[in-house]
């Protein structure tokens, strides 16, 4: 039995193909930790999606709720405005009807006191000056 001969070019060729097949092991396993990485990424996106979902339901029920006291702070505000226009209106009334008369009180308790003391200083209202 003899042996072939064993030439440069068939120990390239071997070199060769033994660096093809560790270019393509690498290349697999490149593609297996990609496929890796995609599986990660596809459970952390599922993972926010899960999370975000009640999220946005919580925040919905919130802006229900805060539209809710919206509509109460506004009712309170309308009744505070009525309240002060109600009472603006009393204190004019009030001024009207009682504030006249105690114009014309004050006045009156004013001329009394003025000629009274003008009656100290003149004694028996003598020589008193009109």
């Amino acid at each position: 039995m003899k042996l072939a001969e064993v030439t440069v070019g068939d120990i390239a060729g071997v070199i060769a193909a033994l660096a093809f097949a560790y270019l393509v092991f690498r290349l697999g396993s490149v593609v297996g930790k990609a496929g890796e990485i995609l599986d990660e990424a596809k459970l952390g996106v599922k993972g926010v999606s899960d999370q975000t979902v009640p999220l946005l339901g919580e925040v919905t029920s919130t802006v229900a709720a805060t539209n809710e006291q919206l509509v109460r702070v506004d009712t309170i505000t309308t009744n505070v405005a009525s309240m002060s226009t109600n009472v603006n209106a009393l204190t004019s009334l009030f001024a009207a009807t009682l504030g006249s008369p105690v114009v014309k009180v004050a006045a009156f308790s004013y001329g009394v006191r003025t000629a009274l003391r003008g009656q100290g200083r003149h004694a028996g209202g003598r020589g008193r000056r009109g």
